[in-house]
């Protein structure tokens, strides 16, 4: 007798296995932001961060787990939760606009023209920490008038606030790297603080080595930022873990620019590094401060 039930009924040969089955439609989908795809040709997968003209048509922006971004032409080819979807545009909202934020998460003050400079001052460790404070901060700090400037290093903290005289007007925040107790650095800060007028300084730190750490390891491609052994010199043990080139000071000055450039807002800083410069500018801009 012929086995009816012999045969696997699973296996795609197996007679009327198609029957019945439809290929699944494509439905529209608007590329709204934060939205996750999947691009079926490539299988890059990412959210979507925005949609924009270019080349004379319109492509979506997509942004992988690692930060990376790639665009595509906006229509059919894409899947959503294992679905075949063709994305469109996201509809223009008539409602009144939320408010706008800058990349440190202050509510944006558009047109504000920037304020003439105060004569309290932020001073940081050297070019890298100005440069990311400028980056995060820095709309908050024109409208705010407060100028950001590099001690090129702890050691020289008694000696500017010497020649700088702070008061109760005209005070000065301080960043530090690597403020933790028995630090040299902490010592140092406690030091030029006993010269000060009581008041007028504020020293506030973050435990990193570096500002580089306060950057979150995974916009570079880390898991986490690696220990460098004793003796070797922080940021160039940094670029041979990376794998970057490592050989000089502008090759450390190219690698900082790559990490600088992965700072999208304050999300992509570790929040010790948050607090303490907010609490920095607080300070300076308190009421009845220049």
């Amino acid at each position: 007798m012929h086995d009816r039930y012999g045969a696997d009924v699973l296996n795609p040969e197996f007679p009327g296995a198609h029957r019945g089955r439809r290929k699944p439609e494509t439905r529209p989908v608007a590329a709204e932001p934060g939205l996750v795809v999947e691009d079926v040709e490539t299988g890059w997968v990412g959210a979507v961060v925005r949609v924009e003209r270019s080349g004379g048509m319109r492509v979506v922006v997509l942004e992988d787990r690692r930060g990376r971004t790639r665009s595509f032409p906006l229509g059919p080819g894409f899947w959503v939760e294992g679905r075949p979807v063709e994305l469109t545009a996201p509809a223009v909202s008539r409602s009144p606009r939320p408010p706008s934020r800058t990349a440190s998460g202050s509510v944006a003050v558009p047109d504000s023209p920037a304020r003439v400079a105060r004569g309290s001052r932020i001073w940081v460790e050297g070019k890298h920490d100005a440069e990311l404070v400028e980056k995060v901060w820095g709309d908050d700090l024109r409208v705010e008038g407060v100028v950001v400037e590099p001690l090129d290093g702890v050691d020289n903290l008694a000696e500017r606030l010497a020649e700088f005289g702070p008061d109760d007007g005209r005070r000065v925040g301080v960043l530090v790297d690597h403020l933790v107790p028995g630090s040299k650095e902490r010592r140092l800060a406690d030091e030029a603080l006993r010269q000060a007028r009581p008041g007028s300084v504020l020293v506030l730190g973050h435990p990193y080595v570096d500002v580089w750490q306060a950057v979150k390891p995974e916009r570079v491609g880390l898991e986490r930022w690696p220990e460098i052994e004793r003796g070797v010199e922080w940021k160039h043990g940094i670029l041979r873990e990376l794998g970057w080139p490592a050989a000089s000071q502008a090759d450390v000055a190219r690698a900082w620019q790559r990490i600088l450039g992965a700072v999208r807002d304050f999300r992509d800083l570790d929040p010790a590094l948050l607090g303490r410069v907010e609490e920095l500018i607080d300070f300076v801009t308190a009421p009845g401060t220049e």
